[in-house]
């Protein structure tokens, strides 16, 4: 699903209100640091109604966000600190959404996360590419093991859409490879996989954990390889089940944007 300003538009205006800002302001500042506009714990979304904005790194321009763009969403989604600086080159008008905000405007258009999904799962393998073709994407010797969801919660939401039996997986054995066509999406319920690109652990999940949703969204080959790092038990989710249930749960929505948005924050962090 590409990216559309107009409807990305109308998701922003379903529970945000325009604000203008004036060249030179400083909207957020890398790592939290300072004075910053529409500062409510720093993590907001914003979209930009008109005017041009400016990303900066170490006070080095990067990148710039005009009319009908989006910036900010890997700390909303995630709520980490900012690693980037957003200044208004122009006078600006922007639409800001806080986490309360944002869940409502998924609770109203959840079909817009699956182009946010789509979005940042381009720029995901962006990444990965670029850091493959650096030698940048090296083995850490401790990866954190993640969970997108409470796995009792998680059991509560795809009761019924994910109508397959759980499978299990011995420990060693690969469960999907790296380049492969997708068909199925998992849910940890039991045990730890790892997550490797290019024979390197990106990841690590624990119950709760979920992967294999990025090949779903744009229905490209597998962005990784995962294997069982223990003896698991996997709850798998079919596309129909997995598009349903982002429509039908914003919360759902909101949860897979956040892991997909934090796989992208760790990954950039290694450019």
């Amino acid at each position: 699903m590409s990216y559309d300003p107009t409807v990305a538009l109308q998701f922003f205006s379903s529970a945000g209100k325009p604000t203008d800002v004036k060249k030179d302001s400083v909207i957020f500042e890398e790592k939290d640091t300072g004075r910053a506009l529409f500062r409510s714990r720093n993590s907001k979304i914003y979209f930009v109604l008109n005017g041009e904005v400016h990303l900066l790194a170490g006070k080095k321009k990067f990148g710039s966000v005009k009319k009908g763009g989006i910036f900010g969403e890997l700390a909303a989604l995630t709520d980490a600190p900012r690693s980037a600086t957003a200044l208004a080159n122009t006078d600006c008008t922007l639409i800001a959404l806080d986490d309360k905000e944002l869940e409502a405007a998924l609770a109203k258009n959840p079909g817009f996360a699956l182009m946010l999904m789509s979005m940042l799962i381009t720029r995901l393998r962006e990444t990965i590419a670029h850091l493959t073709a650096a030698g940048k994407l090296t083995h850490e010797a401790e990866v954190k093991e993640s969970a997108a969801f409470d796995p009792d919660r998680l059991t509560d939401l795809v009761r019924g859409l994910a109508n397959d039996p759980p499978i299990y997986y011995q420990q060693g054995r690969q469960i999907l490879s790296e380049g492969s066509k997708a068909a199925l999406m998992y849910a940890v319920v039991s045990g730890r996989v790892v997550i490797s690109i290019g024979g390197k652990v990106v990841e690590r999940l624990g119950p709760g954990g979920a992967f294999g949703e990025a090949a779903l969204v744009d229905q490209s080959p597998r962005l990784a390889t995962a294997m069982a790092e223990t003896d698991c038990e996997l709850q798998p989710i079919t596309r129909p089940a997995f598009l349903t249930l982002v429509k039908a749960s914003p919360e759902f929505a909101n949860r897979m944007l956040a892991s997909i948005a934090e796989r992208l924050r760790f990954l950039t962090s290694r450019l």
